[in-house]
């Protein structure tokens, strides 16, 4: 019953959104409720809590909320973020409409380096970015900054798990979203559900506020995309008695699910850019191709079911950038460009003076739409690689 209700669950997020897709994924972590790494930290009823947007008055609540909780620096912060990015503010509203709980946060790649550098937390956490995953064009980051409940702060509750649900759903929504982190009060408490949810301890990152150290978990959704991630959760829910990794070790998500896929490689764009390049020029030698270190990335995994073979990998690999250039003709502009790819790569001529001529092109000309073509291809892999 259980592997028909996933399949359904499964499907439902990826047709829902907002309040309706909240839901789907609390019963979706109901499925989880008789595994001993979960059962403890989700209080599954409360149906008088609302999840709205933040309104003005909202402020000083919040505000006071922090400082109860967490003391007067921090709550100088939580006014700073609350200024800076109030579309990241989540709130949870009581039967009388009052703040009950609320999470905050931070879009990292969306704040100055000023903001950044004010606050401990956001500081450490860039750094930690900077230094051990850089985000490549077009990617993102987020902090959960701030997440309490007025009356528990974050113990378990009825609140913290909708924060939780919640949290689990911006990372569905944000687009392009590359890691993110999740600091804790008290993170030893949290280290059996995170190692379960694949959340790995990443002390590096840990801040102090006002003499309080907050400990850090993250997730790199390149690396365990939220498919993967989901398929991680089905296998730990299916064998509830599977060892839980370790916190704080290195133990990659291959070690750990190697039937579910290998490794994802995170390429930055110079390295990408020069893979799919190497594709074009090996496009009809698959052995040369089945070297290509494009075939552990996101683009091809997410491609292929897992796990795939080598041949599968580099048929899924030709099909998407076949693909791409295909594209190209449906822009009259464009359509050159796919007609020097097809001829140069694709199905090539014994040499590019050939293809050149097949297309009664001036050789200069015939690499000018080459080039063009080649970069347009990179540019559309690009971007659903980061998507």
């Amino acid at each position: 019953p259980n592997d028909r209700a996933r399949a359904y669950y499964t499907t439902r997020l990826e047709q829902t959104q907002g309040y309706q897709q909240q839901h789907i994924l609390f019963d979706y972590t109901f499925l989880h409720r008789d595994n001993s790494a979960v059962r403890p930290y989700f209080t599954w009823q409360d149906g008088s809590l609302r999840t709205d947007t933040l309104r003005e008055p909202d402020r000083a609540a919040l505000i006071q909320m922090v400082t109860q909780h967490e003391g007067k620096a921090s709550a100088q912060l939580a006014a700073h973020w609350l200024k800076q990015q109030p579309q990241g503010v989540l709130i949870f509203r009581d039967a009388e409409q009052q703040p009950a709980g609320f999470f905050l946060v931070v879009a990292l790649h969306q704040a100055s380096r000023e903001d950044r550098d004010a606050d401990p937390a956001t500081q450490s956490a860039w750094c930690y970015l900077q230094e051990q995953a850089p985000l490549r064009p077009g990617e993102g980051a987020t902090l959960l900054r701030f997440w309490m409940a007025r009356d528990t702060y974050q113990s378990v509750s009825p609140i913290q798990s909708l924060i939780f649900i919640n949290f689990m759903q911006h990372h569905r929504a944000s687009a392009g979203l590359a890691f993110t982190f999740f600091p804790c009060a008290e993170p030893g408490f949290w280290a059996e559900i995170f190692a379960y949810a694949d959340l790995a301890r990443i002390s590096k990152a840990d801040f102090e506020v006002g003499d309080r150290l907050y400990g850090v978990y993250g997730h790199d959704w390149r690396v365990v995309p939220f498919g993967a991630w989901q398929a991680l959760l089905a296998q730990r829910e299916i064998a509830a008695s599977a060892e839980i990794m370790p916190i704080g070790t290195t133990t990659s998500y291959a070690s750990a699910i190697s039937s579910i896929n290998e490794p994802l490689v995170v390429l930055s764009q110079p390295d990408f850019v020069e893979a799919v390049r190497a594709v074009l020029r090996n496009f009809s030698r698959p052995n040369i191709l089945q070297r290509n270190s494009l075939l552990q990335s996101r683009l091809v995994t997410n491609r292929v079911k897992s796990p795939a073979s080598q041949t599968e990998q580099v048929a899924a690999l030709q099909a998407l950038v076949r693909e791409a250039a295909e594209s190209l003709q449906s822009s009259p502009r464009e359509a050159k460009y796919y007609r020097a790819l097809y001829h140069a790569y694709l199905h090539p001529a014994p040499t590019q003076e050939r293809a050149a001529e097949r297309l009664d092109l001036p050789f200069s000309t015939f690499r000018r739409h080459l080039k063009a073509g080649i970069m347009a291809v990179t540019s559309n892999l690009w971007d659903q690689e980061i998507s």
